[in-house]
């Protein structure tokens, strides 16, 4: 039987004077920001939406009764209520498969089964996290971008390089469209300015990842000044973004803007302020291993374990590890961005994680048999599932090897976590993660 006769996709794995009997893996991601979701069932027969509501807490009492008006029914007390938040998680299918024909897969060198499984296992896993990379990222970068387009004279409108964090209010802890009932306070260049009004791009031409380029109306116009390009435009929620030499906007940044051991203080100080938990016991900080190895640069990092590098696990091997309060966690799924204005450089986020920074629901039913066919083998690993399906082909041949997942990501708000309840809390929407932008 001739090579040429296999399909395209099998001849480069045929014996063909070959040794090696086994396929040698590729090389593959570095995987971890699933690792920070909470996980949550979504049980069957609830929708493909599910809401659920956060308790808030009531503000400190520091005034005493007064004696003349404890009298009467009410003490003089009038009755305080605990504010409420919700979130939502939308139910989401993603699949992949690959058919093998059992029979040509003989010929090749080593097991194409056992391969394709482990191939859709690595693909499967990739996908959701990053998945879980997408959801974390896209409130904390919210409330936080820049003036794209010069304003010629005065206006109520300007362009942004991303309205994300710009499009809703919470009122009573639900979201609720911006508009001229609800404004956002947002402050362009060096203003405040009441928001009112929010329209996206019908071709987006955003620079930051995952972003949405658009138009911000106010309900007054926004002077020449402050609607200069690159101006930074930040919301009174804006979520905390930390970046060397306190630049305003990730176009601001320069080369010189390394990450540092002092950066990433601030944000575990921004997380304590706003009381959030611990993941046992430390901060997970998710960075690429250029962010990492530039902290080996910092002169406050190498002072900190100077005469221990014999000694110490942070130097013997290269990797931080629960050390400042943080657990150092490299991937290389992080998102890397060409600098929206240097040619050469690039900006890195590193993003510090506390505990319920991500919630993920997986439905429940999965591996039930009116999702998955009877006869099909449907093994479930980390609510995963990975299905084999029998030859149904006329020579009995053909198989399909697949993975498929149910569920939704999403990230948790705390607008109820205010300095009325926490007095060192921030005024963020978001409140349990905190990401630095760097250039690398």
């Amino acid at each position: 039987m001739g090579i040429s006769n296999f399909p395209i996709a099998l001849q480069p794995i045929i014996q063909q004077g070959f040794l090696e009997r086994e396929f040698e893996q590729s090389l593959r991601s570095r995987l971890g920001y699933r690792m920070v979701a909470d996980r949550e069932e979504f049980s069957v027969g609830i929708g493909e939406t599910l809401t659920k509501t956060r308790a808030g807490l009531k503000p400190s009492i520091t005034t005493p009764l007064a004696v003349a008006t404890n009298t009467n029914l009410d003490n003089g007390l009038t009755p305080q209520s605990w504010g409420v938040e919700q979130y939502t998680i939308t139910l989401n299918f993603y699949a992949a498969t690959q058919d093998l024909n059992m029979v040509t897969s003989r010929v090749g060198i080593a097991s194409q089964f056992l391969q394709n499984a482990a191939t859709n296992g690595e693909q499967a896993a990739r996908s959701l996290d990053e998945l879980a990379r997408n959801a974390l990222f896209a409130p904390y970068f919210g409330g936080n971008t820049r003036v794209t387009t010069n304003l010629a004279s005065a206006g109520v409108t300007i362009t942004a390089d991303d309205i994300r964090g710009f499009t809703t209010v919470f009122i009573n802890g639900v979201q609720a469209a911006a508009s001229t009932l609800n404004p956002l306070a947002v402050t362009v260049g060096a203003n405040l300015y009441s928001l009112v009004s929010i329209v996206p791009d019908v071709v987006n031409g955003s620079t930051t990842p995952g972003g949405i380029s658009g138009e911000l109306t106010f309900s007054s116009a926004v002077s020449v000044s402050d609607g200069t390009a690159s101006n930074a435009v930040q919301a009174a929620t804006a979520s905390t973004i930390i970046r060397p030499s306190a630049r305003a906007t990730s176009s601001a940044l320069q080369a010189t803007d390394t990450l540092t051991m002092s950066a990433l203080l601030d944000a575990v100080a921004t997380l304590r302020r706003n009381a959030v938990p611990e993941i046992d016991g430390v901060f997970n900080c998710y960075l690429d291993p250029v962010s990492a190895r530039q902290l080996f640069a910092d002169p406050d990092f190498r002072q900190l374990f100077q005469g221990a590098t014999s000694s110490n696990a942070v130097f013997r091997h290269g990797m931080i590890n629960d050390s400042l309060g943080l657990r150092f966690i490299t991937t290389t799924e992080a998102y890397v961005q060409p600098h929206p204005s240097i040619a050469g450089l690039f900006v890195r986020r590193p993003i510090i994680c506390g505990q319920g920074a991500l919630i993920e629901g997986d439905f429940a039913g999965m591996g039930s048999e009116d999702v998955a066919p009877k006869d099909a083998l449907v093994n479930i690993i980390d609510n995963v599932a990975m299905v084999t399906r029998e030859p149904i082909d006329r020579l009995a041949q053909i198989i399909a090897q697949s993975w498929y997942w149910i569920g939704g990501f999403c990230a948790p708000s705390d607008t109820t976590t205010t300095p009325n309840t926490v007095p060192t809390a921030t005024n963020a929407n978001f409140k349990r993660a905190v990401m630095l932008e760097h250039i690398g």
